[in-house]
């Protein structure tokens, strides 16, 4: 009997495993299934509202003066003296002594030129009194009619008078001559070069150095064809008027690594376009560049580099698109609202500036007002994707609840894991 039982354990051990792993598979937890929601970017979004634009068109240029210079003295002599203010870098005043010469030699030819004319004055008398005795002579020998020009000496009295008015005119050159020996400012203005000094001997064409005004310096300020039809310029005609007034222009220069500023006005329009760029260039003009305006704040000097902004039209239902915002090819996302999904957009800018695009709201191309323009750079947009926007507006927003759809209610780990409650137990 005992070698029996010990026959059967082990058959029975083997019944009972096999009908546990029957029961095991027959009575095994139902999985859960669910629908992972796809994961959701946070962006930042921008309600776009059309609005007006003051143009401001961007150039630069050179600072040039108005007039330049270079002296040169129409006598020759030896410089006696030199202006104080005759220096690099000196201020002068129009009509001060910037050079003189020396004018003894021009002295003494007025005393000759004027002894010239004395003497020339005596042959006229001599002359005169000579025809009066030849027209005596001429009635005393008993002749009628009155004598011929030869006879009365007429072209002897008009050489004598011609050589007293070319003796005076010598006179007055001479004089002119001396005065010119005092070489004096044509302008207000300042010196760039000095090229002689006291002691150098100059003839009639020395340059003696330069100089330029300086009551106003022009800059020529190159217009891009674009941004140009928004400007009012001053347009002149053959008849002398002008099509508009001048246009305010704002200069920004940097001194000492700080910005200085300037204003000015658009005088003038050059009548060519340039040969090369096919732009118009327009001339401004800056008053009394180098009055003091505070301390600290320097002069706008001669061939000093600075930019320019032209102040123009206002444009009317325009969107201001952040430059950060479009990507390469003009194209902008736009988020579509309630359902928060992407879609590209390709825009057409009339302008733009160093922060943004200016688009038109009118246009077909454009987004609609009240659409909301993503900030958030993306790298692989795509058309109907979804995003999560965390902040509109500068504003931040409560996240989006997530989705519903496919999602069934999580079951009790403890319930799924217990059997059922007819399941017979386990032998």
């Amino acid at each position: 009997m005992l070698n029996f039982l010990r026959a059967l354990m082990p058959v029975l051990i083997l019944i009972g495993c096999g009908w546990g792993c029957v029961w095991f598979v027959a009575n095994r937890p139902t999985q859960e299934m669910r629908e992972m929601p796809a994961p959701l970017i946070s962006v930042e979004g921008l309600t776009l509202k059309s609005t007006s634009h003051p143009v401001r068109v961007v150039s630069q240029g050179t600072v040039q003066p108005r007039t330049r210079s270079m002296l040169m003295p129409e006598v020759a002599g030896k410089v006696v003296e030199v202006g104080a203010t005759f220096r690099p870098g000196g201020f002068f005043k129009k009509g001060d002594v910037l050079i003189k010469l020396d004018p003894v030699d021009y002295e003494t030819a007025i005393t000759i030129a004027q002894a010239a004319v004395a003497q020339a004055k005596v042959t006229v008398i001599e002359e005169k009194a000579r025809a009066d005795q030849a027209r005596e002579n001429w009635k005393t020998l008993g002749r009628s009619g009155d004598p011929g020009d030869l006879v009365a000496r007429v072209p002897q009295v008009a050489r004598a008078e011609a050589d007293v008015a070319a003796a005076e005119a010598r006179v007055v050159q001479a004089r002119r001559d001396l005065e010119r020996t005092v070489i004096r400012a044509p302008y207000d203005g300042q010196v760039i070069e000095q090229s002689v000094d006291i002691g150098q001997f100059v003839s009639q064409g020395t340059a003696l150095g330069r100089i330029f005004a300086t009551d106003y310096v022009e800059i020529r300020l190159p217009l891009p064809e674009r941004e140009s039809q928004h400007l009012t310029l001053p347009e002149r005609f053959a008849d002398g008027t002008e099509s508009a007034t001048p246009a305010k222009v704002h200069l920004r220069a940097l001194y000492n690594g700080k910005p200085v500023f300037w204003e000015g006005s658009i005088v003038r329009v050059e009548s060519a376009l340039d040969a090369e760029t096919r732009q118009s260039t327009a001339i401004a003009q800056v008053m009394d560049p180098y009055a003091r305006r505070g301390d600290g704040m320097p002069p706008l000097k001669i061939g000093q580099f600075v930019e320019a902004e032209i102040e123009g039209r206002s444009i009317d239902g325009v969107y201001l698109i952040p430059r950060s915002a479009v990507r390469a090819g003009n194209e902008i996302i736009v988020i579509d609202r309630p359902a928060d999904t992407l879609r590209r957009m390709i825009v057409e800018p009339m302008l733009g500036n160093e922060k943004h695009l200016i688009v038109s709201a009118q246009s077909d191309k454009a987004p609609k007002e009240g659409q909301v323009l993503c900030l958030t750079p993306i790298p692989f947009p795509a058309d109907g994707a979804k995003v999560k926007i965390g902040r509109l507006d500068g504003q931040s927003l409560k996240s989006n609840p997530e989705p519903m759809a496919g999602k069934k209610k999580k079951s009790d780990d403890s319930t799924a894991s217990r059997p059922p409650p007819d399941a017979k137990p386990l032998p």
